[in-house]
């Protein structure tokens, strides 16, 4: 679960909250957000689009139970997959397929799909989904916001030739990366 930039600064425009009350309300003496200063920085660089300090689903909560809105309304759901053992290019494939579909239909689209990295991308999806269910967002009107199939690390491989010559072999692995949010 991670902040939703645009919609954090629309609530907060909207309910007339400023980023110092809203800062007073996340300050918790011994934990990451330990003074006043510490947590209107945190709370700029979460407006502004940055996940730095990464906020926790506790701290998200918060935001929302003082802006007097749903946790859905202030975030996105994320889950990335690492690791998967096949070209970016075949995952951007899919991970363009699903971009802009609702839950249910994307999860349609990628059950149906004869291509081997839908498995994973449908791994993604349902994992986003699962950290929005934890959070009780309203799981009806969630959309596929984004999604990416980023190039991870290369296995090098060597095929032997002739003459002593070699053919190098690149095994491609792919990080996909998947986002819901409600409409």
């Amino acid at each position: 679960m991670r902040i939703h930039a645009k919609k954090l600064s629309k609530v907060m425009k909207e309910k007339g909250m400023s980023v110092e009350t809203l800062a007073s309300a996340l300050v918790e003496p011994g934990k990451g957000l330990s003074n006043q200063t510490k947590a209107e920085a945190a709370l700029r660089n979460w407006m502004r689009g940055s996940d730095h300090p990464r906020a926790g689903a506790a701290q998200i909560s918060r935001i929302a139970e003082v802006l007097g809105v749903e946790i859905g309304q202030v975030s996105k759901f994320s889950c990335i997959f690492k690791y998967h053992r096949g070209s970016p290019r075949k995952a951007k494939l899919l991970v363009d397929l699903i971009r802009g579909k609702d839950y249910l239909t994307a999860t349609n689209l990628l059950t149906y799909t004869t291509k081997r990295a839908a498995l994973d991308v449908k791994k993604a999806l349902m994992g986003a989904f699962a950290d929005a269910e934890q959070a009780k967002a309203d799981t009806n009107r969630l959309v596929v916001c984004e999604s990416t199939a980023d190039e991870g690390p290369m296995m090098k491989r060597f095929n032997q030739k002739d003459r002593g010559r070699a053919h190098r072999i690149l095994k491609r692995m792919t990080h996909i990366a998947v986002t819901l949010e409600e409409k």
